[in-house]
């Protein structure tokens, strides 16, 4: 699994966050997608990396544009995460 996170400019509110999540979703098979405006990022989980151009190119066509992206190995957290090993 792949942790993507993605710095994004243009979001200013719940509804912009959820137009981006929607949009990822839509385009890519991820496990989970989550956006903050505050931190004008969004964070993606997905099985198999994502290339980073059709990245920026799903959420430019959203009307907010990426400045950076990031990716590293994602490690599942907590108690179900332990047992696995």
């Amino acid at each position: 699994m792949v942790k993507i996170t993605m710095v994004i400019e243009g979001m200013a509110c719940g509804m912009c966050e959820a137009h981006i999540n929607e949009a990822v979703r839509n385009a890519f098979q991820v496990k989970k997608v989550s956006s903050s405006h505050t931190k004008k990022q969004t964070v993606i989980i997905a099985e198999q990396d994502i290339q980073e151009k059709e990245l920026k190119d799903v959420v430019a066509k959203t009307g907010y544009s990426v400045v950076s992206v990031s990716s590293e190995p994602y490690e599942k957290k907590g108690l179900f995460g332990i047992l696995k090993r």
